[in-house]
């Protein structure tokens, strides 16, 4: 089965006023390449969601995005009002009477004078979080099996096409051979004094050298397991490649032993198929 290592995956869920959004992205990579952005009041729990994300996900270059948003509007600072007092009482002290609002002012300028609220996550609202991530997990493998299933039917028609195109080689093979042949044996008439049994050996030796029957079949072999290894295995990217890049070496032999206009047509565009399996293989899972 193919799967894409392009992928994408989104949940949101409000906890306490708070709405907590999580993405999930990923492109090819030969290797698990993760890079988590969240606010700090989940850096505690980063190591616990990058081996959630190492335990589900596989190769590519992974981006989790945590995002949290206020809904209402409380204050996440306070007033520590008794110290804000004492400073009050100390400047008038020291500066004498004055408008209260001034002294107000100055005041919570000095240390101590505002504390943030506390941000630090209890377990209700860490497992709202696992939930969440594990939601966007599941339609982030959603996307990958059906981003899959359209290269997987892109690549079978690719395979499909250097099969026809090869088929189609096999009427120039004969024409081919008896053109050499011919030719050959024109040579050999304008020639006097030739030794015609060395002659029909070099020949033979020649035919044999342009012969494409193993390449052809060896070829027909290769195409058939790619086949088999695209519909059958999972996680078959990496094998995928090796398989396209054994095609590539028995078309390029193919094409150098054609000899012939037609054929070199046939290969060329073999190729081109071939060019386009092997982009899309780097984004096989």
């Amino acid at each position: 089965m193919i799967l894409s290592m392009t992928g994408f995956g989104r949940s949101e869920g409000v906890y306490e006023g708070k709405k907590i959004t999580i993405d999930l992205k990923s492109l090819n990579s030969k290797s698990f390449d993760l890079s988590i952005k969240m606010p700090s009041r989940y850096k505690e729990k980063e190591f616990e969601i990058r081996k959630v994300l190492n335990d589900r996900i596989t190769r590519g270059k992974v981006d989790c995005y945590i995002h949290l948003e206020t809904l209402n509007s409380e204050n996440d600072s306070n007033i520590n009002e008794e110290v804000v007092k004492s400073y009050i009482a100390e400047l008038k002290k020291i500066a004498g009477d004055g408008p209260d609002f001034e002294y107000l002012k100055m005041a919570v300028r000095m240390p101590e004078a505002i504390s943030a609220k506390t941000d630090e996550i209890n377990d209700n609202e860490w497992v709202l979080l696992l939930q969440l991530l594990q939601e966007a997990i599941s339609k982030f493998e959603n996307f990958r099996k059906t981003e899959g299933d359209i290269l997987h039917e892109e690549l079978k028609r690719n395979i499909h096409n250097i099969e026809t195109y090869l088929s189609m080689v096999v009427p120039y093979e004969g024409v081919r051979l008896e053109a050499v042949k011919e030719r050959y044996q024109n040579t050999l008439k304008e020639f006097g004094n030739i030794d015609e049994t060395r002659f029909y050996q070099e020949l033979a030796y020649y035919t044999e050298k342009l012969d494409i029957s193993e390449e052809k079949v060896r070829l027909v072999q290769h195409l058939k397991y790619y086949t088999e290894v695209m519909k059958n295995e999972n996680l078959n990217g990496k094998k995928l490649g090796f398989i396209s890049q054994e095609i590539g070496r028995e078309i390029n032999t193919l094409g150098s032993k054609a000899n012939h206009a037609e054929i070199q047509k046939l290969v060329v565009m073999m190729k081109d198929d071939l060019e386009k399996i092997k982009e899309q293989t780097l984004n096989v899972l």
